[in-house]
């Protein structure tokens, strides 16, 4: 995996970027990942928070972050927990409404998204005042470490087929790391009716319809350190299931 090292742009006072952590099961990668936003934000001057939303952890997440929240601030580490799973959409939904920055992230809280790719995003976004920049494995020097055959199989394939399909004008359709201006991504949100998998890969095919302009920057995907993939047979099914809805109706 090579380092990269990306000259900073000058910075607008008035941005902020509120990052959307959506957690499920993740005490043991949170504090981690948290950490880690703070020292990049931090090193390269953004004004940022972070926005948890836990959606009923069983595994005392909810509590991780409330400590965390002690340590860096209430001003910098926002809780907005639910009372369960209620879908990756609802949960940027829920999240924005309590958000405060011009610029959104999403991101996975699992550490598979590095936060040194961030200023990436960043200087990306301002040198072609995109209307979102996505993370892309499968452009540049872009990559997946730490997956089987299988799941490379089953991620390629997809994003093969969504491709073909229906052809997006972005490589890698089912990440979950992206950069938005927050008024695209509440008019994508608001378009969007897709769950689960499925979700990440409507708002690419929104935004295309919508002509809005998409950025790209290769990044470095990791396999969870802690913890179990969410994804299973059931999600399988229902991504078949929408990317066919969305080539019907796109």
């Amino acid at each position: 995996m090579s380092n990269r090292k990306t000259s900073l742009p000058k910075r607008d006072s008035e941005d902020k970027y509120s990052i959307l952590l959506p957690t499920y099961n993740e005490r043991e990668n949170l504090p981690l990942i948290v950490w880690l936003l703070v020292k990049y934000l931090e090193d390269g001057g953004y004004q940022y928070e972070i926005v948890v939303i836990d959606d009923g952890s069983p595994d005392g997440t909810l509590q991780v972050a409330e400590q965390l929240q002690q340590i860096y601030g209430e001003d910098k580490i926002l809780l907005r927990p639910r009372a369960k799973k209620l879908g990756l959409g609802t949960a940027y939904i829920h999240g924005m409404r309590h958000a405060t920055g011009n610029f959104i992230i999403i991101m996975d809280a699992d550490l598979s998204h590095h936060p040194k790719f961030i200023p990436e995003f960043i200087q990306k976004q301002k040198e072609g005042d995109y209307d979102l920049v996505s993370g892309t494995r499968y452009h540049g020097n872009g990559g997946v470490y730490g997956w089987d055959l299988r799941r490379k199989l089953i991620s390629r394939g997809a994003n093969f087929l969504s491709q073909v399909l229906l052809r997006p004008g972005a490589s890698d359709l089912t990440g979950s790391f992206r950069l938005y201006k927050r008024s695209v991504l509440e008019c994508l949100v608001e378009r969007c009716v897709s769950k689960g998998y499925v979700f990440q890969m409507e708002m690419i095919v929104r935004a295309r319809q919508l002509n809005y302009s998409v950025g790209e920057v290769p990044i470095s995907f990791v396999d969870r350190v802690y913890g179990e993939s969410k994804l299973g047979g059931n999600e399988i099914v229902s991504f078949g299931k929408g990317l066919i809805t969305l080539f019907a109706t796109t």
